[in-house]
């Protein structure tokens, strides 16, 4: 019982360290940057095999206890039973664990001929870039977004995109773990602490520090001097029961024509933005839809974005369904639409739904959706939209494409009813921070039930809302043109970086392993 208290102890320790540091109803970002002191311990003095079971238990822990809110989601909305709920947790957490028992297992096997300090945050970019891709990807809360709510740490991910966030924070907890050591071992500070890696550790730590206070008077100038468009988002707040029934979408329309019209009354606007379907009809196939739209937008010289669904072709049981988002010009007319790129899995469509028939109550309340395709940005007066519905919020290189194609204000409209009173709405929100600081753009997030708001270009969120209520937020919102690192070279070149170094260094630590 000692040997696995001894084993296991500092792994759970960790776990429960990086549940703290995540964003939500506990958190506190800080903690992030030395959470993984303890399974450090672990990996320097484990055999491979052990350190991965020592990670595999660290993550469980972490990934139980920051998704939980997925049986809030299954159960409570997807009308799945408790024994298939708590389950399906478990299941998402033990594969979102594997990524930190192999990173444990990984680094414990190079460390013999490859400083742990270095080599660790490498092995973990890569691991993360590998899940953020691997089965259409789950990049939901990378250690990168602990740090959402202390932006002055994080204006360099113009840079290196999150990926570099996750970097340096990593390489923290590596230099914290072996100074302690050095020091538990010499019992006091001497010359030969003083260490090229340490050296360059700190050099690093002071450079990004510096870039960040150069960054944040920079863009904050931009900021001052840059045209603006004014904003408000409208938070419906409309019951997820309620949502696809057909007897409340006239009082679903009515709600939000209602807010709207005090949002204008209030302050003038360039752009309403209302939530994913807000609209819980087909706007193409509703011309009596268009037509009230007409009588708000005209009178006040307003555009309209909202999302809703689509199909093509029109008015067949046989047709393609797309999530969408739709903007309504002040005449009345669409003058675009952007159908959703990346659905969500077991939420807009099922995976081997002939396999996974079981889990088709969480589709059936707003169909099985297709794959949008990106063609443009959105223009609105003297801005260029990029789109960002829900879960698409969690890709950076979804709005780099966007902001690539000259969009210079992101939009985040989302429906995170599904959450319920969790930390849930705190994370997703928490990943639409770093996408506004890697591309430098405004970000206007529209949610139903919360959290909505603003976030400028430099990571800070402006006049959120409150969740489960009805809420409207009016703001000007800078427009920044000029392109970052990030967006010129896409912050995933960066991991890529990463994927590719450990990875031949492996393949020469194998080889080399192979010749003794």
């Amino acid at each position: 019982m000692q040997k696995i208290l001894t084993n296991f102890m500092p792994a759970l320790l960790s776990g429960t360290l990086l549940f703290f540091s995540a964003p939500g109803l506990f958190g506190n970002g800080l903690l992030a940057w030395f959470c993984l002191v303890p399974l450090f311990y672990l990996i320097n003095k484990e055999k491979p095999g052990q350190a991965a079971l020592s990670g595999l238990a660290c993550g469980i822990l972490y990934y139980t206890g920051m998704l939980y809110w997925i049986v809030i989601v299954l159960g409570r909305y997807g009308h799945l039973p408790w024994w298939i709920s708590v389950p399906a947790l478990l299941m998402l957490a033990c594969y979102m664990a594997l990524y930190l028992a192999a990173f444990a297992a990984l680094t414990s096997w190079v460390r013999r001929i490859i400083p742990v300090l270095w080599v660790a945050p490498i092995i973990w970019v890569s691991l993360d870039l590998i899940r953020n891709r691997l089965f259409s990807g789950f990049p939901w809360q990378d250690l990168a977004y602990s740090q959402y709510d202390y932006p002055s740490l994080i204006q360099f991910a113009d840079l290196g995109g999150h990926y570099g966030v996750t970097f340096l924070i990593v390489l923290t907890n590596g230099f914290i773990y072996f100074v302690i050591t050095d020091l538990w071992h010499r019992k006091k500070f001497t010359k030969d602490l003083l260490k090229p890696d340490y050296l360059l550790v700190i050099l690093l730590i002071i450079s990004v520090f510096s870039y960040n206070q150069f960054r944040t008077r920079q863009i904050s100038k931009e900021i001052t001097e840059a045209e603006n468009i004014s904003v408000a988002v409208i938070q419906g707040n409309i019951s997820q029961d309620e949502k696809w029934q057909a007897r409340f979408r006239q009082e679903t329309i009515n709600r939000y024509l209602s807010l709207s019209a005090t949002a204008i009354t209030e302050k003038r606007t360039d752009l309403l933005i209302w939530p994913e379907t807000a609209v819980p009809l087909y706007p193409m196939e509703a011309p009596v839809l268009q037509k009230i739209i007409h009588g708000i937008t005209e009178l006040n010289d307003v555009s309209i974005l909202t999302g809703a669904p689509h199909r093509i072709p029109p008015r067949s049981m046989e047709a393609n369904y797309y999530n969408s988002a739709f903007l309504f010009s002040p005449d009345g007319t669409i003058s675009g639409r952007y159908d959703k790129q990346h659905l969500v899995p077991f939420g807009e469509y099922v995976p081997l739904k002939n396999i996974l028939r079981f889990l088709g109550p969480l589709v059936e309340t707003i169909g099985d959706f297709s794959l949008g395709e990106f063609t443009t940005t959105l223009s609105c007066k003297n801005a260029r939209l990029g789109v960002l519905i829900c879960f698409e919020s969690i890709f950076p290189e979804l709005a780099r494409r966007q902001v690539a194609a000259g969009a210079n204000l992101l939009v985040n409209i989302t429906n995170d009813a599904w959450f319920g009173r969790s930390s849930a709405p705190w994370q997703h929100l928490s990943m639409a921070v770093l996408r506004a600081i890697e591309t430098r753009r405004s970000l206007a997030r529209s949610a139903n039930t919360g959290i909505s708001g603003f976030i400028d270009p430099l990571g800070r969120i402006n006049k959120s809302s409150p969740l489960f209520e009805q809420y409207i937020v009016a703001d000007d919102l800078p427009l920044l043109n000029n392109k970052t690192v990030f967006t010129d070279y896409g912050g995933h070149n960066f991991a890529v970086f990463c994927l590719l170094s450990i990875t031949i260094l492996m393949i020469t630590f194998y080889f080399h392993s192979k010749k003794k």
